[in-house]
């Protein structure tokens, strides 16, 4: 299994590097609110001396609803995001929904996220890989729902075609079983990780209850907050090399998988103790 680093910034994950940390907010609702959340990860990851990167998505493409909050857009979200990246001074990672516009994601995000359910449409991988090649971005892809996680090797193929640089990252977010519910296999982090790629789980959406939130009648996706850190755990226990975490200052109120994102209080501890596990892994690894 290889480690992937981003040439500029130096951000590394895989074998032999620490827990990389790819986290912030759901998606954009404000600058401040954004920039608060950034200043926390960052500093308990520098205390922690975890890899960081800043993440959150300027479009929520795929709402229950058509009435739903989805963001401030393109034009608007990478200007905030580019604010928070030279304010900051992090890495950034955020969505590409569709293939025009990748080159523009690219332009200020050092890794470009693939989403679950799009990770099958060519058009758009092939763009994502074309502007990741001209950036010398990361690709991180979220494996969708409905796919068996040796069946990602068919998604690096197909950025191979284009990006032959080992510059992907896939990123373990649950599976479909039954009717408005995930589960998380931890054996998938291991089989996605024979594919010679680093694995991030990301622990807030496996935790969604889809279409399911109560308080919406159906309108929204529910979700089991209790549960993120009890996926996070078990899957870096599993050999997961990143984690995918989102976080809120008031996650009730949060415009977006309210049920599912975290207090932005609980990042230290919950980043502690993932810190650990990680090392604990990677020791019993170098002993066997």
């Amino acid at each position: 299994m290889t480690r992937v680093t981003h040439a500029s910034t130096r951000w590394t994950i895989g074998q032999g590097s620490p827990l990389a940390v790819i986290a912030g907010c759901n998606v954009l609702e404000s600058l401040e609110e954004s920039l608060a959340m950034g200043r926390v990860l960052k500093s308990v990851c520098a205390d922690l001396n975890l890899p960081y990167v800043f993440k959150a998505s300027f479009d929520k493409a795929n709402r229950s609803s058509i009435t739903s909050f989805r963001g401030p857009g393109l034009e608007k979200g990478l200007e905030m995001l580019s604010t928070i990246k030279a304010e900051l001074n992090v890495p950034i990672c955020t969505d590409v929904h569709t293939a025009d516009q990748a080159m523009a994601v690219a332009e200020v995000a050092e890794i470009i996220q693939l989403p679950a359910f799009l990770c099958r449409q060519t058009d758009l991988v092939t763009a994502m890989a074309e502007a990741a090649k001209a950036k010398g971005s990361l690709i991180h892809v979220k494996k969708a729902q409905f796919l068996a996680p040796w069946d990602c090797k068919n998604i690096l193929s197909k950025i191979r075609e284009t990006y032959s640089a080992n510059q992907i990252i896939l990123c373990e977010r649950g599976t479909s079983f039954g009717y408005n519910n995930l589960v998380v296999d931890p054996l998938s982090i291991s089989e996605m990780r024979k594919l010679g790629v680093p694995v991030t789980i990301d622990a807030t959406h496996a935790v969604q209850l889809p279409g399911a939130d109560p308080r919406s009648g159906g309108t929204s996706t529910g979700g089991r907050r209790d549960g993120v850190a009890i996926i996070a755990k078990a899957a870096v226990a599993a050999g997961a090399d990143g984690v995918f975490l989102e976080f809120h200052t008031d996650p009730n109120s949060a415009l977006c998988d309210a049920p599912s994102c975290l207090p932005i209080s609980e990042a230290r501890p919950l980043l502690t103790q993932l810190k650990a596990l990680r090392e604990i892994v990677s020791e019993n690894a170098s002993d066997a």
